[in-house]
């Protein structure tokens, strides 16, 4: 006899032949076999449970491991990132690779954080799976309130209308509970009209109409806050007016290419008064900062490598009152005249590199006056860095060429005297000489004595004896910071102007002309003093091209970036 298997609900149930046979007779029996069965199916219900719960703790202790070894990631790189920032703010730059070692930390913070947000979100779905594993809870530290300044919009989540325990509507409001959430709206364009009324006189039929008001441009459909982006996205942002055209596009606004370079040209002739006075005030400083870089600029269908030269004025670190500004220039090559006629007329300390084109300014015959040379310890410093550079020579493995140990010996001799130049920033030129002559003037004669010794030994061919005759050949320009206390220890104040620059040409790959790339350096001079005054150089530009057809010359003076203020802006320019 065969047996007999029913489905009860989900579980399923099988009978044996004996008790099919005996069920006729014997209620009891299979009554009994009924309960066997069913905890039978009860038992392997709880196997099936206990292993998927299993399962899920597995993944979501897992989940949670993953988490914490991902906030652990991100507090490491966090705390790296800002012991490096306290470090450069009160010792400055340690070594050639910090800028760039700073950059890096913030790109690793970033990719940690976001693998943190993914593994903390995959930890709380796997822990809502099981009831033995609980969620991965993140240390978040104290988030800063947005600026008191931005716009709140309230969005009410509508209330309860009865109660949810007993149904009465009889509710009363205790309080509410407010969360801050950043949001941004898309740029809005607008276009305004500019409305003249005419009137005409009932006596005597002259028609009268107001004036039509000044525009940044002569022609001017472009307003102020639109032709300040534009200039800032090319020259501040480093993006080309083609990609510009194409965003505006994608924007619904027809703005072609041979628009904008016509208003870029317009608005260069605008602010040509403002660019005079700033290079005029810098002209008047006593010491300068001079550098320059390469710029590629096209010629007959290649491109020759041109250069774009910055002065900068920056007497804050001797507690100058004068305003920092910085004036570009940009020429075809590299000869010494150009150096030449960008000075002609001035005199005063100029720091630089050890550039021979610079060497007819330091003649004696030189008219005026000859310019007193300061060179830059930073670039003697990183002749001996390269070869003393332990890091790497670790990372080009057997191929790296050994470390040098008067290199560095050199380079810690040197970083003794940048300690000391940053104690005594901003303080007054006769403070800055006084310590100087205290402190770094014992180390500088014992480094000269040290390098002079050290180098009779060394054949002419040696690496670092070529470093070490780069600074003996020129050491009074070296070690006039000894006897002024004006005279900086570097020339980085040069090297930050240019830096922008730097980076940006790599985005527009050459200057189309000559003419554009003295256009370049016309827009940089008003953009990194704007910067270097700590002005927004975009809402400064607005404002300037708002207000600068209907200021007068004699109060032109009230728009540079050391005399303006954001408070000071016109409603339409703010707009």
């Amino acid at each position: 006899m065969q047996g007999f298997c029913g489905r009860i609900g989900v579980v399923t149930i099988c009978f044996e032949p004996s008790i099919m046979a005996a069920a006729p007779d014997d209620v009891a029996l299979l009554k009994a076999a009924l309960a066997a069965a069913e905890r039978r199916a009860d038992l392997a219900e709880r196997d099936r449970d206990e292993a998927v719960a299993s399962r899920n703790e597995a993944v979501a202790h897992a989940a949670y491991v993953n988490a914490a070894a991902s906030s652990a990631k991100a507090l490491i790189a966090r705390l790296t990132l800002e012991i490096e920032k306290l470090r450069r703010e009160l010792y400055g730059t340690r070594s050639e690779r910090k800028a760039r070692l700073l950059d890096q930390l913030e790109m690793q913070l970033e990719d940690a954080e976001a693998a943190l947000s993914e593994d903390e979100l995959a930890a709380e779905n796997a822990a809502a799976k099981t009831t033995t594993v609980k969620s991965f809870e993140r240390r978040r530290g104290g988030r800063k309130p947005f600026p008191e300044h931005l716009p709140r919009e309230r969005v009410v989540v509508p209330g309860p209308t009865a109660c949810a325990c007993c149904g009465s509507d009889r509710l009363r409001k205790l309080g509410e509970d407010v969360t801050e959430t950043l949001e941004m709206i898309p740029r809005q364009w607008k276009v305004i009209q500019t409305v003249r009324e005419k009137f005409t006189c009932r006596e005597c039929e002259k028609m009268t109409q107001p004036p039509a008001p000044f525009y940044p441009t002569p022609r001017g459909f472009l307003g102020p806050s639109l032709l300040a982006m534009i200039l800032f996205d090319k020259f501040g942002q480093h993006q080309p007016l083609n990609r510009q055209s194409e965003r505006y596009a994608r924007e619904g606004i027809d703005l072609s290419l041979s628009t904008l370079a016509d208003q870029v040209g317009a608005c260069a002739f605008a602010l040509r008064p403002i660019h005079d006075l700033i290079a005029v005030h810098v002209m008047a400083a006593d010491r300068l900062h001079g550098d320059d870089t390469t710029v590629p600029i096209l010629a007959k269908g290649k491109t020759v490598t041109g250069r774009v030269w910055t002065y900068v004025r920056d007497d804050r670190p001797f507690g100058g009152q004068a305003p920092p500004a910085a004036l570009y220039f940009a020429s075809r090559d590299r000869t010494a005249e150009h150096a030449e006629r960008h000075l002609t007329g001035w005199t005063g300390i100029l720091q630089a590199d050890a550039y021979s084109g610079y060497g007819r300014l330091y003649a004696a015959e030189r008219s005026p006056g000859p310019l007193a040379q300061a060179l830059c310890w930073s670039h003697a410093r990183r002749k001996f860095f390269e070869l003393a550079d332990i890091a790497k020579s670790a990372r080009r493995g057997k191929n790296a060429a050994p470390i040098s140990p008067m290199a560095l010996e050199a380079v810690k001799r040197i970083d003794v005297l940048f300690d000391i130049e940053r104690a005594i920033n901003g303080l007054s030129a006769d403070e800055r000489l006084a310590v100087r002559q205290e402190k770094s003037l014992p180390i500088l004669t014992e480094f000269e004595t040290w390098m002079r010794t050290e180098r009779a030994r060394l054949s002419r061919h040696a690496p670092v004896a070529k470093a070490m005759d780069y600074m003996l050949t020129k050491w009074d320009s070296f070690a006039c910071f000894t006897t002024d206390g004006r005279v900086c220890l570097t020339n980085n104040a040069a090297e930050r102007a240019l830096r922008g620059l730097a980076l940006g040409r790599r985005s527009w790959t050459f200057a189309g002309s000559e003419r554009g790339a003295d256009r370049c350096a016309f827009m940089l001079t008003l953009i990194m003093t704007a910067k270097l005054n700590d002005i927004d150089p975009q809402a400064w530009l607005a404002d300037v091209l708002a207000r600068i057809a209907e200021t007068p010359q004699t109060q032109l003076g009230e728009l540079l970036p050391w005399n303006w203020s954001a408070e000071s802006m016109p409603r339409q320019a703010a707009a």
